[in-house]
């Protein structure tokens, strides 16, 4: 049995189209019960067919035990979801987009047992667009929160295993956990820092398995051959559920525990 100073914390890796939905519908509220997770964060941007996320779309994965949905470099990919996004603190996009982006980069979140936690998700630029330093945006963000609450996850979206790696050494024991998203591969290094902050490079993709990181592997494959642009589609087969497991110590916000999740759809 857990002690009463530690919260449990899942982050669902890539929401990729209706077969990542489905399988959310069908297994998250289970996983919740399963670790008596009290906050539920998610990936989303990929959540509207492979592109992108929607009101509609958001709505359902709210209503699906998805407490917050981060985002990266597909955020604005449905251009209605602009104005939603603009007015809904729940679904966040990168903090190291310009001051006048529309929507937020953070939130201090209270969850179901009442605790506050504090989410920031940040874009890398390494292969990625060019933003501000997610090093130093993300660090003044830390401190801000850090006077309301110790407890502080980062969605770290980004292309380079180098950059994930320096980005969580640079903000370790100043944060409980840096969960990498973006390349969609669940990698198998989930560790805790030397000073207390859990990582992982990569949570991995919630989709259809039998895919290229989402999409259908005939289309991928054309266009590695042909070098021809080409619209993606996402096939309609089984999918995966990727996520990472937190334990963290309410009091000062480090970690206990991480522990790596793949389910597959029955």
């Amino acid at each position: 049995m857990l002690n009463n100073d530690t919260i449990n914390i899942l982050f669902i890796g890539d929401i990729v189209g209706k077969p990542g939905r489905n399988i959310i519908k069908a297994l998250l509220p289970k996983l919740v019960l399963q670790y008596k997770a009290e906050l539920v964060v998610a990936n989303g941007e990929n959540s509207a067919g492979g592109f992108g996320i929607t009101e509609k779309i958001a709505e359902e994965l709210f209503s699906s035990s998805i407490d917050i949905i981060t985002t990266g470099n597909h955020v604005w990919d449905k251009k209605n979801a602009v104005s939603y996004i603009a007015k809904e603190p729940r679904i966040l996009r990168p903090i190291n987009y310009p001051e006048d982006t529309p929507g937020v980069g953070s939130i201090t979140f209270r969850t179901r047992n009442n605790n506050l936690v504090g989410v920031i998700n940040a874009m890398g630029r390494t292969f990625m667009n060019t933003l501000d330093c997610p090093f130093k945006v993300a660090k003044k963000e830390v401190e801000k929160i850090k006077k309301e609450t110790n407890i502080v996850l980062i969605d770290f979206h980004a292309e380079a295993t180098s950059e994930k790696m320096a980005f969580a050494f640079y903000l370790d024991g100043k944060v409980s956990a840096i969960i990498g998203t973006h390349t969609h591969v669940q990698t198998a290094d989930e560790k805790i820092l030397p000073k207390g902050t859990a990582y992982i490079t990569d949570v991995g993709m919630t989709g259809p398995e039998n895919s290229v990181i989402g999409f259908k592997k005939d289309e991928i494959i054309e266009r590695f051959l042909t070098m021809m642009p080409k619209q993606y589609e996402v096939p309609s087969t089984p999918a995966i559920l990727s996520a990472v497991y937190l334990e963290v110590n309410t009091s000062n916000g480090l970690a206990r525990k991480i522990e790596r999740i793949m389910l597959k759809e029955s």
